[in-house]
């Protein structure tokens, strides 16, 4: 047997593996647990049905990442097919049912009939870190998030005039509310003393804080229910943004020392708006290597920003927006075109003539970003940084 297709329906902690040949016939299926013993064996004895085998996998870390460096470490190809993708096509094989064994087997029958899956490949240490540091670093973005809207639904509850004059994404707020949370004792401690406390914790600006919250404090006399617990609430969660902050400029600096480290840094900063974090986001998600896309066209497919067709019948020239794409690279394309309209005359120039065509704000931005994968492709594929004027313009 010349070739065959395996399947990995992968877990945390067991994965189901098919394998089938040319006409679809299953020739192995099993339950293996994520183990490296087990992982080896599996291979193995796939490898003894076939000359030639070819992997698919619908995870491309996590729980799957010990099963993915087994096989790559072992020079197997491996191509990545979504859950999502998998759970479409697996409406159009028999059966009603979901197990991994037919998840399994849809997975190897469609890395058998495509060939627009993407192969996964090695990534340098630099790349595998960044997708670490990365993904904490959203991790505590979010969790920031959630925690500042607490704190402004518990402020709101007790002291509403200030939570509405406060800027609760800056330090010095969030300072001041570990200190002075109710009206009343805003009110004691009066501007001047205020002041001075705010500047002794080297808040930016402690007059005008103090200022505004004290004109807060003195336009509210009446005391909430519940108002001494929500203010120790107040307190907490005010002490636990200022501890992320702290904890997301800590592994900015980390992921800024890594990323340095990447070949292509100076290529990746140099486009207006892509800077240390966009940039490290960047590699986080595509794995640095563009050959693995093959074109911009697919790059720009994969991070969501190419329009699909969309015709029907005699209507045709429709587009609409992708379904499938990498939610990730996507934010890293959109946000940089943003930036770069503030930054870069260029951009802000096209910015505006899509929107004297009748665009609308949010389509003008992602025209922009997807004109901008092709120049951020191109600069990665010749290896040299940003110009205004193309080196071709110069020579001409």
């Amino acid at each position: 047997m010349a070739a065959i297709w395996a399947g990995i329906d992968a877990g945390k902690t067991h994965h189901h593996c098919v394998a089938i040949d040319e006409t679809g016939r299953r020739l192995l299926s099993r339950r293996v647990a994520n183990d490296e013993p087990e992982l080896l064996e599996l291979l193995a004895d796939v490898m003894d049905l076939a000359d030639e085998v070819t992997w698919g996998i619908d995870l491309a870390d996590g729980g799957a990442a010990l099963a993915i460096a087994t096989l790559l470490n072992h020079g197997q190809p491996v191509q990545y097919i979504s859950g999502r993708a998998i759970h479409r096509a697996s409406e159009s094989y028999r059966g009603e049912g979901e197990t991994d064994a037919k998840d399994a087997a849809v997975i190897a029958d469609q890395v058998r009939i495509r060939r627009d899956l993407r192969p996964l490949r090695v990534s340098d240490d630099t790349v595998t870190d960044l997708k670490i540091l990365t993904g904490r670093r959203m991790d505590l973005v979010s969790d920031r998030t959630r925690t500042v809207n607490r704190l402004r639904a518990q402020l709101t509850g007790v002291f509403p005039g200030l939570e509405r004059t406060l800027d609760l994404t800056n330090m010095g707020p969030l300072t001041l509310l570990t200190g002075y949370q109710t009206p009343a004792a805003i009110r004691r401690i009066g501007t001047k003393r205020l002041e001075s406390w705010l500047r002794n914790r080297h808040v930016v600006r402690p007059d005008r804080l103090a200022e505004t919250a004290v004109q807060a404090a003195e336009r509210q006399h009446t005391t909430l229910p519940g108002e001494k617990l929500t203010a120790e609430l107040v307190h907490t969660l005010a002490q636990e943004v200022l501890s992320l902050n702290r904890q997301v400029t800590e592994l900015d600096k980390a992921i800024e020392t890594r990323f340095r480290d990447h070949h292509a840094f100076d290529v990746i900063t140099s486009m207006p708006g892509l800077g240390i974090i966009l940039g490290a986001e960047f590699l986080a998600a595509t794995g640095g290597d563009m050959t693995v896309f093959g074109t911009a066209d697919r790059l720009a497919g994969f991070g969501g920003v190419a329009p699909v067709p969309r015709d029907s019948g005699k209507i045709s020239g429709n587009l609409r927006r992708p379904r499938r794409y990498n939610r990730r690279l996507q934010r890293v394309f959109y946000i940089s075109a943003l930036f770069s309209i503030r930054h870069c005359d260029e951009s802000r120039r096209f910015h505006d003539r899509k929107r004297s065509e009748g665009k609308r704000h949010t389509q003008a931005v992602l025209a922009l970003a997807r004109r901008r994968v092709n120049v951020l492709w191109a600069l990665l594929r010749d290896g040299r940084c940003y110009e205004l004027t193309p080196p071709s313009a110069l020579t001409a």
